[in-house]
This record gives C-alpha cells, sequence and structure tokens, in this order.
C-alpha cells in the first residue's frame, strides 16, 4: 500500500465532486470542451429565437440535457476512483494480512 496512492486519489475524488457540485449549479468551469461548446451553441440558438419573437424550448433543453451529460460523466469519474480507492485499499489489507500470517510474530 502506498499513501501517496491514496492521497493522490483523495485528492481527485475531492476535486471531482468539487467540479459535480459545480455542475449542477450551472456553472460552467467543469465542463470539457465539447460539452461547452454545445452550451454556447444552445445558448446562440435560443438568443436567436428570442430575438426573433419566437419559443427557446429547444434551447432550453439542449443545455438542460448538455447539464445532464456532465453530471452523469462526472458521477463515473466519482464511482471510478471510489473503485479504484477500495480496490488498493483491499490489496493491502491482504499483503499486511499475509505478512502477518507468514511470520512468528
Amino acid at each position: 500500500m502506498s499513501k501517496s496512492e491514496i492521497r493522490r486519489l483523495d485528492s481527485e475524488i475531492k476535486k471531482t465532486a468539487a467540479k459535480l457540485e459545480a455542475v449542477k449549479k450551472g456553472e460552467w468551469w467543469p465542463l470539457n470542451g465539447s460539452e461547452r461548446r454545445a452550451m454556447a451553441r444552445a445558448i446562440a440558438g435560443g438568443s436567436y429565437q428570442v430575438v426573433r419573437g419566437r419559443n427557446p424550448g429547444r434551447a432550453e433543453r439542449q443545455m438542460e440535457t448538455t447539464g445532464s451529460a456532465a453530471e452523469a460523466r462526472l458521477n463515473a469519474e466519482l464511482t471510478a476512483l471510489h473503485t479504484e480507492k477500495q480496490r488498493i485499499l483491499t490489496e493491502a489489507a491482504r499483503a499486511k494480512a499475509a505478512k502477518k500470517a507468514s511470520g512468528w510474530w
């Protein structure tokens, strides 16, 4: 078990959780490039519709869809990080148990 690996994973977990909270609040900084482009397209299209006096419902749905896709991506990352941390901890526990069982003391 390497404590540095666990610290690195804990740090990544905190960063990803902060990104997830930011996306839930509607912030753009955690979005990747394609998600930002999709949001910008939706805003541009929606503003064009508003200027023309039409309903921007489709653009709003596109923004909601992009936001929920970003949330799903970050949730998947968070789950993967937790799984990796658990795997490392389990591996370390097995190694420690094997070491104790192999010696006198």
